[in-house]
């Protein structure tokens, strides 16, 4: 069984409709009603709820709590199982906000020299809970990279996995490249 530890803090993918109010928030993490939906062979996802955000609204202190959370998660790893690098744990994931994504991508690349797994940050440009959602995709694809990708820190979606540092969300097209080379 390979283990994948799946740290949610909020973003657009969690979002939910609030029928009395009209707004779609971030209010507490569905990611459990995500994985339901997947068929996950021999991969125990283990869940870390830890904040409810949008990506907009987090800071620099928000920052620091998810890279202190993925250290925490990369320091337990040697507590059994078996999988890939890591002592047992095969990847992580983050679910986050996609509008400061790259930035929290950045800072965990600079941060964290040489994860022994990879980690895969992810998140949707319409929530989960909305008709043509890339959310289920997009998780779906992280869950599976975290495990094959070689260590380091990626941003996944749309079908690729861009690798830290250097990556952009490109608020045209919904998705994410390379910050073209300057000049």
């Amino acid at each position: 069984m390979r283990r994948v530890v799946l740290v949610t803090t909020g973003g657009t993918i969690e979002k939910t409709y609030d029928e009395r109010t009209g707004e779609l928030a971030n209010r507490r993490s569905i990611v459990h009603r995500m994985l339901e939906e997947l068929r996950l062979e021999d991969v125990e996802v283990e869940v870390v709820e830890l904040m409810s955000k949008d990506s907009l609204g987090m800071d620099d202190e928000d920052r620091r709590r998810i890279v202190d959370s993925v250290r925490s998660v990369l320091a337990g790893a040697g507590d059994g199982g078996e999988g890939e690098g890591g002592g047992g744990l095969a990847g992580v994931v983050i679910l986050h906000g996609t509008d400061t994504l790259t930035a929290t991508g950045q800072r965990l690349h600079d941060d964290l020299a040489d994860p022994p797994v990879a980690i895969a940050l992810t998140g949707a440009m319409r929530p989960f809970e909305m008709k043509r959602s890339d959310a289920l995709q997009n998780l779906t694809e992280a869950i599976f990279a975290s495990q094959g990708l070689p260590p380091g820190v990626y941003c996944v979606a749309h079908g690729r996995a861009l690798r830290f540092p250097g990556v952009v969300k490109d608020r045209e097209r919904g998705t994410f490249h390379y910050a073209a080379a300057a000049g």
